[in-house]
């Protein structure tokens, strides 16, 4: 493993040549996208693309996502897409948005998890564009993290996780969003959610109309068949215990309880960490979600590092992008959410 550091916004053209090469020559490279670290491969090479489900410990019908740098590269890895999902591209990448699209013949099953369709994106990171356009090829890559633990936002995660699984990891700093793109599945019409993400369902209604959103997505359940990244299996979980509060004014009355019984670690707004004690981790502030996003995995990350028995995290407003905060929390904490009531119960039992 090789870790090089790189401006994120000017990225060294020499370092990102010899990520490059890498890519070009089946290995695995690490990089920043303006969503998490991806673990990325060249999407064309199915030995490549099998050695990141190897180094993630990933299901192998969990597919990846194909990164792209130009919309020459997209009818490269997709084929018939739709006019409007054509004029929704130009108007929204680079950006957090993936596409489920039908997938070109060149792309090998072992990207697209053995489907005959592709997700595919324009990352907005300077990183990820020049390693993507030095490679020549579109590159495959999901997050860049064991399968089932938090999505890394710092390459310390990434080596934490993944360590001489990889051959090169580009330091890049800290990731915006904090969170993974949105998805949708683009083959159908209307247009289907597949993961909320920094692009929020109230944006892309503005941009296409209509959008269904599975009840799978908001019961926080898993779908019988992976289209894309986050559908089956559990992701983004943290090694320690995690649950969610039924309700934001249950939240501190909820921690009390709990923690007659045992070490409770605060997971919250700054407003409502105010009004707890430590052990606490401040997520960021309800009056931008965006900055509770970007702390969410850093912050399970955090969770585990703490000598706690579990952590009690606050609900979130599932509007903008907390419709995609709470979904990776209910997948981080098994959709374990306990109203004060059920804690109430649960301390009477330990007495």
């Amino acid at each position: 493993m090789i870790v090089l550091k790189v401006d994120p916004l000017n990225p060294e053209l020499d370092v990102i040549k010899r990520a490059a090469k890498v890519i070009r020559e089946g290995g695995l490279v690490a990089f920043p996208t303006e969503t998490v670290y991806g673990l990325g491969a060249n999407a064309f090479d199915p030995i490549a693309a099998t050695k990141v489900f190897k180094a993630k410990r990933r299901p192998m019908d969990n597919p990846l996502i194909v990164h792209i740098a130009d919309m020459e590269q997209l009818y490269d890895v997709a084929k018939d897409v739709p006019d409007e999902i054509l004029d929704l591209c130009q108007r929204v990448w680079p950006g957090p948005l993936t596409l489920v699209l039908k997938k070109a013949e060149g792309v090998p099953l072992e990207t697209t998890g053995g489907l005959n369709t592709v997700a595919v994106r324009m990352p907005a990171h300077p990183v990820a564009l020049q390693l993507i356009r030095e490679s020549g090829v579109p590159i495959g890559a999901p997050s860049a993290n064991l399968a089932g633990r938090p999505s890394p936002t710092l390459a310390e995660h990434v080596i934490q996780d993944l360590g001489d699984s990889v051959d090169v990891i580009l330091d890049g700093g800290e990731t915006f969003f904090g969170v993974e793109s949105t998805i949708i599945n683009a083959t159908v019409s209307p247009p289907v959610l597949l993961r909320p993400g920094p692009l929020t369902v109230e944006e892309l209604r503005q941009l296409v109309g209509e959008i269904v959103i599975p009840k799978e997505l908001l019961e926080g359940s898993e779908f019988k068949e992976a289209l894309a990244p986050g559908m089956k299996y559990r992701h983004y979980a943290p090694n320690k215990r995690l649950y969610i509060a039924r309700r934001t004014e249950e939240f501190v009355p909820t921690l009390e309880v709990l923690r007659k019984r045992m070490k409770v670690a605060a997971l919250c707004s700054e407003e409502t960490c105010r009004e707890v004690h430590d052990p606490k981790i401040i997520l960021g502030t309800r009056e931008n979600l965006y900055s509770v996003a970007r702390n969410l995995f850093k912050s399970f990350r955090l969770l585990d590092q703490l000598d706690v028995d579990v952590g009690l995290m606050e609900p979130f407003p599932e509007r903008g992008v907390g419709l995609a905060i709470m979904n990776r929390a209910r997948k981080a904490s098994g959709n374990s959410v306990i109203s004060l009531e059920e804690a109430e119960r649960f301390a009477k039992d330990q007495a």
